[in-house]
């Protein structure tokens, strides 16, 4: 029974775990890096096709985003997720698929015009739609034997619709563990979605950081706040401009903005204009309203009993064809425009910013986390020019950041959850969390909580039935040069992985020392002739 960590180790995106039981390989989550990569992840262990099943706990794009390229490399196996979650994925990781085919195709045409060879998207739409076939969905709290002697069961998290933490039980050499996934842990008391699940036991614990070092303003604070970013901009002209995350986010400003709308808190602007400009937003919105009304909080659940549609207002206008989409930024009246991605990395929010970021009357508010390295995390370190299309746009906008108002726990919500184990995990494991981060967390939890916590880098194996490390891995860094496009970084990635495989190999002949001679020299032929043929 082992453990090995693969992505979001010692960073906030990119989750995947990998469990070895019985002869069974089991993945939790399978993510998509976003923004800068910090440390190289190691490449799956096993291949795609001997993976048997994936636990997903939601289906934001940084835990569910690879698993069309599992798909593609081979994997046929099942793939369990809540009921919430697997609709919401049906239409992210097409959405996902539909980018990665976008940005080729846009490859493609340069490298046509200078000779390069083609370059392929990580997959494709067919991918992703097999890998929504793969999809099982469940409901909470129930406990599902997916396999001989492995069980889960998902628990409401509170983070998205959907979202869960995962129970597993393992059962092997007649002795069973419990393992848990925190996966990403909701805020509390934020409104439409229910507050975390407690647990109470685990053996094993694996849980975020991502604001392990942070506490949130008070949530009561966020309506006034928004109505006074509204309220200044329009009275200049302006538009606010709201790069959000179109699952999840979205849907909780449309909730803000239904009840500023029908309280009449912004004055002088009656019927001023709401834009959500994301097909997806759209998309995920009309999911939102034809979900159970059970996993929502009780004053979503009322407004739904009394007839009242809590995302949908007067002057609220949904925009699907990029047509619309233009002409939102032809149109010269004062209005909101929340439009994807939420970290500004891709989509529409670009051509908005684009139109936008120059104008000392419009207002960029952003309403959740930037990860280092994107546009929204380079704008909010105070950058005073930035390229859009090709063209150098100055920043002269107002730019402000939505206190409170995550999806994400901070660091007093984390330690409620994590203190709400009545038998405390024999091993605390901190990830999805920057470095410094994690590493504090897992400090904290140590040495004020008295938890044995640890902050794995991606190759770091456990044994489960006794609890040791099986494997110690050192992050290694991927060191970007000033001024690096986004290609480059990918050729410094891929060199800092093969320098990776070179020393792994030098440490794979140091410990053979002692073995047949026999085989000695068989191994030091098999280097000679690789070597020999790179060296051509």
């Amino acid at each position: 029974m082992k453990i090995t960590f693969l992505g979001a180790t010692h960073e906030v995106t990119g989750s995947c775990t990998l469990i070895e039981t019985n002869g069974k390989n089991i993945l939790i989550d399978c993510g998509m890096e976003q923004g800068a990569d910090v440390f190289l992840n190691e490449e799956l262990p096993v291949n795609s096709a001997n993976i048997d099943c994936v636990f997903l706990t939601h289906a934001h794009i940084d835990h569910s985003g690879k698993l069309p390229l599992l798909c593609k490399n081979g994997f046929d196996g099942k793939i369990y997720a809540t009921e919430e979650t697997v609709n919401l994925c049906k239409i992210m990781l097409m959405d996902s698929a539909h980018i990665q085919e976008f940005e080729a195709e846009w490859r493609n045409r340069k490298a046509k015009r200078s000779g390069m060879p083609p370059y392929e998207p990580m997959y494709t739409t067919q991918d992703a739609q097999n890998a929504v076939a793969k999809m099982y969905g469940s409901k909470y709290d129930e406990i599902k034997e997916v396999c001989e002697n492995v069980s889960i069961r998902f628990n409401d998290m509170g983070h998205l619709l959907g979202s869960a933490s995962i129970e597993i039980w393992i059962t092997e050499s007649d002795v069973t563990k419990k393992i848990v996934f925190s996966g990403d842990v909701g805020n509390k008391s934020r409104p439409i979605l229910n507050n975390p699940k407690m647990i109470d036991e685990a053996d094993y614990l694996i849980v975020e950081s991502t604001y392990g070092d942070k506490l949130h303003e008070k949530a009561a604070d966020t309506l006034p706040i928004l109505v006074s970013c509204i309220q200044r901009t329009l009275d200049r002209g302006g538009n606010v401009v709201i790069p959000s995350f179109a699952v999840g986010r979205t849907q909780e400003i449309l909730y803000h903005l239904r009840k500023i709308k029908t309280d009449g808190l912004v004055k002088g602007h009656d019927g001023f204009p709401v834009y959500v400009d994301s097909p997806l937003a759209n998309e995920a919105t009309a999911i939102f309203l034809q979900s159970d009304p059970m996993d929502f909080d009780d004053e979503i659940r009322e407004l739904f009993k009394q007839g009242t549609n809590p995302l949908v207002f007067p002057d609220l206008k949904m925009s699907v064809s990029s047509d619309e989409s233009k002409e939102i930024n032809f149109d010269s009246t004062p209005k909101v425009i929340i439009s994807a991605s939420g970290m500004c990395e891709a989509g529409r929010i670009r051509h908005h910013l684009k139109h936008n970021l120059w104008r000392r009357e419009s207002l960029i508010l952003f309403v959740g986390y930037q990860a280092n390295g994107t546009l929204g995390r380079i704008l909010l370190d105070g950058a005073k020019e930035v390229k859009l299309f090709g063209e150098p746009i100055t920043v002269e906008a107002e730019l402000f950041l939505m206190p409170g108002i995550s999806g994400h726990a901070d660091k007093e919500g984390l330690l409620e959850w994590i203190n709400g184990f009545e038998k405390k995990p024999t091993i605390v494991f901190v990830n999805h969390g920057e470095d410094g981060v994690a590493e504090g967390f897992a400090k904290l939890l140590h040495d004020e909580y008295s938890l044995n916590a640890v902050t794995p880098y991606s190759g770091t194996s456990y044994d489960l039935l006794t609890g040791e490390v099986v494997s110690q891995t050192k992050g290694i860094r991927i060191e970007k040069k000033e001024g690096q496009r986004p290609h480059d970084e990918r050729a410094a990635k891929v060199f800092t992985r093969l320098i990776s495989a070179c020393e792994k190999l030098l440490r794979v002949a140091k410990s053979r020392e002692g073995m047949a001679n026999k085989e000695l020299g068989r191994f030091a032929d098999q280097v000679e002739q690789l070597a020999e043929k790179w060296s051509r």
